[in-house]
């Protein structure tokens, strides 16, 4: 920094004499125009009107010298030249291999990649345009007319800044143009693959005695030259690599070793039938059908993979041989796995468990038709690879087409002619009956269609089609095959029934619930692995390549684009990862928090609470963003959700934002805590949780009660633990009015005095409450050092106290009352009824008149009905009995 003032004089002193080279060559030829000016031309090349000679220094000496261009823009400049090199480039390489489909693929992933490094460019770009625009805001506004002029260091600034935002632009809009050219040669590639694919498939050749002759010659041709080819090519081998080769072959022996008696031994029990149950489930079926099928074909393709790499890697195989080997390794691959199919679903030598209603002698006869078929194709498919390694002419490839054809025909009618279903007896061992007619008639017209299509010249179409029969009926029978045992096995109380279900019940000690969980999470597991093994299979088999896949497969878990909106999967499953990554930490630190730091510093149960559950709040809100962010969901996006989310709390969610204030309110402000005893205008009992949201609140009869903390903090809520656990106990009694006060009041204390639980300070206190009207009201006030024990003590001492009157011969009385009845003149209405009620007890009316002048009427005629105990009168009345009295 000391010495930026001696570089910007130099800057300073050179800047005439680049600004009078630059006049100088506008003015001397024409033709220089287009060549880069001086720098200072970059900020008034608007203002290049000649100026007057004496005014002309003056100017210049004020020009500002052009800044060192931003790292940034320098590397898009760089990156920008080198893009539209290689778009022109792969612009003339479509056009070279526009009949080359391979080499097709491979430049459509050159371009897709050079389209997305242009976006990078806009995003490399973004911050220093951001800056930019921030720092011209700051500068403001430049003076209106009549204004005061601004700075000369200011006006320096505004225009390089300008200037370096117009370059910025100029790279954008650069960057665009390329990434347009880019998406219209992805377009154009997509074209000329789709237009090779459908000229190859629906190409005719002629077929006549002379193709016939041709193709013979070119067989016996190409037999002789793989002769001399491959036996010159082992012969080499031998002499010269024989240690590689004995390498080769030891380790591939050992690989075999591995991966195939490894998966019977790991799988055996999801491979493996059982000969003694004669009566499997479908689901074991089905489980054993689509796993057997699976676990070895996946097994034989790793190990003809290795095979292949290690062939690579002890240079055994030539550039001409390697192919052959692969395709030779790829059709042994599908040979095994299509007759592993169909002895999973025939099931030729275990009728038990077969999976479709054929006879025996039928299910090896399909057996076999369908191990033929695939012989067929992978031979046809191997002598394609001779042919091309050697350069035979075309007319071979047509030639093997046509039998392979023919051969895959005659299978298919052999098949629908054949005898396969049941017999009509029902025994499996029986002859079997005819296919169904639909599909006998199926089978006979495919076969005859692959004959006439081949027959016609249309010989591509026709091995595209047997193929397709074989190979992708494979895959498909595979798949649903997959996808029935995962929707089995998703079924309730399925699981526990299979193999694997019964070792994860003995292993993890799993209920029936859990275990119909682990059933579904099982099921969807294998269906998400049918689809992603099944379907990019099928797309090889119709010619798709595998960059094709992995560009797709890209695109999905990247650039899903719904209007303007872009989605990533793997962001957003990115984006989970880190929130529940976050979510653990958080439950480990509160764990950590609560048990190490707290516990240590004998904190209040309720801080502690407090404590933890806001940093769980915290921990779980960092989480949530640190998630969001990567998702590459923009947090600044988000303000219009939240202007729209702040409108429905100002409406509907009110009371939900009054509930979660209220519980930041408690959680901060502690009027109770987790364990106190409260008791509201709705309730009362413990406090066992305090949320955001709600308190929940168990009462004495263990039922619990979620309160909305907006309640708590609005209404009177009684906590009798708010500061410690004293409280007091009342205990009211009753004595006769011949007992002595003061008697009393020292034999209250003395039983209060002598329980374990009452304190003495403060000191029980008895009160003399009033004269009740059969009773000398007392209350016994003592204090305990837990109120939750109030209950406890208030029933000792209440039989304490009881036991000891009862010892002190103080009585303890009830309510006594008297009852007289007056039935007045005789005329009157109760006089009336008496007389009604009771005159067929006596004589004349001189019962009654006796029986209401003494106040003793007679006893009324007893009812039939029997009185019911719980409604008998009142003793304690003058002379009545139960029977009557104040009836």
């Amino acid at each position: 920094m000391r010495f930026v003032w001696l570089i910007a004089t130099i800057l300073a002193g050179l800047v005439p004499f680049l600004q009078a080279g630059s006049a100088s060559s506008q003015t001397a030829a024409p033709t220089e125009a287009s060549q880069p000016q001086a720098p200072a031309a970059a900020g008034t090349q608007s203002n290049a009107a000649p100026a007057p000679a004496g005014t002309a220094a003056p100017a210049a000496q004020t020009a500002p010298a052009e800044p060192l261009a931003s790292p940034a823009i320098t590397a898009a400049e760089e990156e920008l030249t080198s893009a539209e090199t290689t778009i022109t480039r792969l612009t003339s390489r479509v056009e070279e291999n526009a009949g080359n489909d391979s080499s097709l693929v491979d430049l459509k992933l050159e371009v897709e990649a050079l389209a997305r490094s242009m976006l990078d460019i806009g995003v490399s770009l973004r911050p220093r345009l951001t800056e930019i625009k921030a720092r011209i805001d700051q500068l403001g506004a430049p003076p209106a007319e009549g204004e005061p002029a601004e700075p000369e260091a200011v006006v320096a600034e505004r225009t390089r800044l300008a200037a370096e935002r117009a370059q910025i632009n100029a790279l954008t809009g650069r960057a665009e143009a390329v990434s347009v050219r880019a998406s219209q040669l992805g377009d154009r590639i997509t074209q000329a693959r789709r237009e090779l694919f459908t000229t190859t498939l629906f190409k005719r050749t002629e077929i006549g005695p002379t193709m016939l002759a041709q193709a013979l010659s070119a067989m016996e041709d190409e037999g002789s030259y793989v002769v001399r080819t491959y036996g010159s090519w082992l012969k080499f081998v031998w002499a010269f690599k024989w240690q590689a080769l004995l390498g080769w072959a030891f380790f591939s022996l050992l690989a075999a070793l591995v991966f195939v008696p490894g998966a019977y031994r790991v799988f055996g029990g999801l491979i493996d039938r059982d000969p003694e149950d004669e009566d499997p489930p479908y689901t074991s079926r089905l489980s054993v059908a689509f796993w057997s099928t699976v676990i070895p074909s996946m097994a034989m393709t790793a190990l003809a993979g290795t095979v292949y790499v290690l062939g690579q890697s002890f240079s055994i195989l030539r550039a001409d041989v390697a192919p052959v080997v692969a395709s030779v390794l790829m059709t042994l691959v599908a040979i095994f796995f299509v007759g592993k199919l169909a002895r999973g679903i025939l099931a030729p030598r275990m009728s038990a468990w077969r999976l479709v209603n054929v006879s025996n002698s039928g299910a090896r006869m399909l057996y076999f038709l369908v191990l033929a078929m695939v012989i067929v194709n992978g031979l046809d498919f191997v002598g394609d690879q001779v042919s091309q390694s050697m350069g035979s002419p075309v007319v071979l490839t047509v030639f093997k087409g046509i039998v392979a054809v023919f051969l895959i025909a005659l299978i298919l009618i052999g098949m629908a002619l054949g005898n396969p279903m049941v017999a009509a007896s029902g025994d499996l061992a029986d002859p079997g009956q005819p296919w169904p007619r639909p599909v006998s008639v199926a089978l006979f017209a495919t076969g005859i269609g692959l004959m006439a299509t081949a027959s016609l010249g249309y010989v591509g179409f026709a091995r595209f089609a047997a193929t397709q029969f074989v190979v992708t009926g494979a895959i498909l029978t595979t798949m649903y095959i997959g996808y029935l045992s995962g929707k089995a096995i998703s079924e309730p109380g399925t699981f526990a029934q299979t193999a694997i279900g019964r070792r994860v019940e003995d292993r993890f000690k799993l209920g029936h619930m859990a275990l119909d969980q682990a059933g579904l999470g099982a099921g969807l597991l294998i269906s998400l692995a049918v689809l992603l093994l099944g379907v990019p299979l099928i797309l090889l088999q119709w010619g798709f390549q595998v960059q094709d896949i992995e560009l797709w497969f890209y695109r999905f878990m990247t650039e899903i684009r719904i209007g303007g909106i872009t989605i990533s999967i793997v962001g957003i499953l990115f984006g989970i990862l880190l929130f529940l990554l976050g979510l653990l930490v958080t439950r480990w630190f509160q764990r950590w928090l609560d048990g190490s730091v707290m516990a240590r510093g004998r904190m209040d149960t309720g801080v502690r609470n407090s404590i933890k559950t806001g940093v769980g709040y915290l921990g779980v809100a960092i989480a949530g963003l640190i998630g969001v962010s990567a998702a590459g969901i923009d947090l600044s996006s988000l303000a219009l959700v939240a202007g729209a989310l702040s409108l429905g709390i100002g409406f509907g969610l009110q009371n939900i934002v009054s509930n979660f204030v209220s519980g930041l309110i408690l959680l901060v402000e502690r009027p109770f805590k987790v364990g106190d005893w409260v008791s509201t205008s709705s309730t009362e009992g413990f406090v066992k949780k305090i949320s955001v949201r709600a308190t929940e609140i168990e009462t004495f009869n263990r039922q619990s009660i979620i309160v909305p903390n907006s309640e708590l903090i609005n209404s009177p809520v009684g906590n009798w633990t708010h500061r410690n656990k004293l409280g007091r106990v009342d205990v009211p009694i009753g004595v006769s009015y011949d007992a002595d006060p003061r008697r009393l009041i020292e034999l209250l204390i003395e039983v209060a005095q002598g329980h374990e639980l009452v304190l003495n300070n403060p000191e029980p206190v008895v009160h003399f409450s009033g004269f009740g009207e059969s009773s000398l009201d007392f209350v016994l006030k003592c204090h305990v050092a837990d109120v939750l024990t109030g209950i406890t003590v208030r029933t000792e001492l209440s039989l304490r106290i009881f036991e000891r009157l009862k010892a002190e011969g103080i009585e303890i009385p009830f309510p006594q009352r008297d009852l007289n009845v007056k039935f007045g003149d005789e005329h009157e209405p109760v006089a009336v009824l008496a007389e009604k009620l009771m005159g067929g007890m006596g004589g004349a009316g001189s019962p009654v008149t006796a029986d209401a002048t003494s106040g003793k009427p007679p006893a009324p005629k007893r009812s039939r009905k029997k009185p019911n105990p719980k409604m008998r009168p009142d003793s304690m009345d003058d002379g009545g009995n139960s029977d009557g009295g104040d009836r």
